[in-house]
């Protein structure tokens, strides 16, 4: 009977993951963009200011806030 010899891969080193280095900017800035032009008035009550958004998480909080439910 033969024995197999499988031949063991070395273990890959693991990759860090990508660091995002999405734009962020101030709530001012924000409310310029003509991408939200349509939502300024919401953005102006939920962002805050002195704190800097993403794209990504302007996005998310408006979708949040649309899901909502109406009391």
């Amino acid at each position: 009977m033969a024995t197999s010899t499988k031949t063991k891969k070395p273990k890959a080193t693991e990759a860090a993951p990508p660091v995002s280095k999405a734009p962020a900017f101030p709530k001012e800035r924000i409310l310029t963009f003509q991408r939200y032009a349509k939502r300024r008035d919401l953005l102006s009550t939920l962002l805050k200011d002195g704190q800097e958004y993403t794209h990504d998480q302007v996005q998310s909080l408006i979708e949040n806030f649309m899901k909502g439910k109406v009391k």
